[in-house]
């Protein structure tokens, strides 16, 4: 099968933003539909429906935000268009998946819900963010102030910043969950999951004949966020790498990665040692900077230079991972250390190289 017949497209013109659908084919006969959302202002996201044997399935749902549920609407009826004018709307759908918790990815689930009767899953570790959230964001919120302080970031800064992070978690409302991948045994028909943790706790990479959907797991053109496992169990780089290691296998097999954000991968071993390679630079960078102490904060200025907004929270948790993956790995230590020990609450902690 030649590239041209893996893809065709369809715009639609929507609030003066091109909306265009993707269409994709496995190699038994899959039916994909890439549909973008704009998931915030700038940023966007990709869903994808997937007809297959019997099943109708939506792999993500966007953030929910703006006009991403009108879009979602848009694409649903573009795909019925060219399915030969067969109506597929939210309440056809069968089945959806979410490939994890983070909310540009579940928070449209709020407006989907009470139009389908579509079973809904996610990996077990991601389950709470839909079904407790709003217990959630009372525990990341403090987990995130404890972080900022001991990163270095400024007293006048810090209540902007824990602002600028809760800012969008209001979009969204507790929903029930059908089932879990685990609870399945990691295979639903002929989809199989693979559990990838590290840029989200509950990540999966999901698998349709010869068609990998990766979530952000895998991204095409940036190396995906990470943030340090002491803000969210199972996630950090440490687990992030290991995960990379484990997808390989899928990787060697798989023909076309559909990622979370519009661009595809043909090659994905390839990437996935870019990837690699991206992290291994990064940590030597942070190694040479701290031949003299400095704070987390510091080491995020040094990599990514002046950020503004939501991206200085960004930066800071992606430094943050690479020092814990250090700190873990034996290679750096706190210069600070009698500070730590004397002062009860959080510190702003200095890290060295040993």
């Amino acid at each position: 099968m030649n590239d041209e017949s893996i893809v065709r497209t369809m715009g639609h013109r929507m609030d003066q933003l091109e909306l265009t659908v993707q269409t994709f084919e496995t190699s038994s006969g899959g039916r994909i539909y890439q549909i973008p959302l704009e998931a915030f202002p700038g940023f966007w996201t990709s869903v994808y429906l997937v007809l297959v044997e019997d099943l109708r399935v939506l792999i993500d749902s966007g953030s929910g935000y703006g006009n991403s549920n009108d879009q979602l609407e848009a694409g649903l009826s573009q795909v019925s268009r060219l399915e030969s004018g067969k109506a597929i709307g939210l309440s056809d759908l069968t089945h959806i998946f979410i490939t994890h918790g983070h909310i540009d990815h579940f928070g449209g689930l709020s407006y989907i819900r009470p139009r389908t009767e579509a079973l809904l899953g996610i990996h077990e570790l991601d389950r709470r963010n839909l079904t407790h959230y709003e217990e959630r964001l009372v525990v990341v919120g403090r987990q995130m102030e404890r972080f900022l302080v001991e990163a270095g970031v400024s007293p006048d800064r810090l209540e902007s910043l824990l602002d600028l992070y809760l800012i969008t978690k209001g979009l969204f409302h507790s929903v029930r969950v059908d089932f879990t991948y685990e609870a399945i045994g990691m295979h639903l028909g002929p989809f199989e999951f693979l559990h990838v943790p590290g840029h989200c706790a509950g990540q999966v990479v999901i698998r349709l004949h010869d068609v990998l959907f990766s979530g952000d797991h895998v991204l095409a053109d940036i190396t995906p966020h990470q943030a340090p496992e002491s803000l969210s169990l199972s996630t950090g780089l440490e687990h992030y790498l290991q995960s990379l290691d484990n997808l390989e296998p899928w990787a060697n097999q798989a023909r076309l990665t559909l990622t979370g954000h519009k661009l595809l991968i043909k090659d994905l071993p390839a990437r996935l040692e870019a990837i690699r390679a991206a992290h291994v630079e990064r940590l030597n960078l942070v190694l040479e900077m701290l031949v003299e102490p400095h704070t987390i904060a510091e080491i995020s200025r040094a990599l990514f230079g002046e950020v503004h907004g939501y991206t200085v929270l960004l930066a800071l948790e992606e430094a943050g991972a690479h020092v814990e993956y250090l700190y873990q790995h034996g290679r750096i230590g706190i210069e600070n250390l009698a500070e730590l020990e004397a002062r009860d609450g959080p510190v702003v902690i200095k890290y060295c190289r040993l």
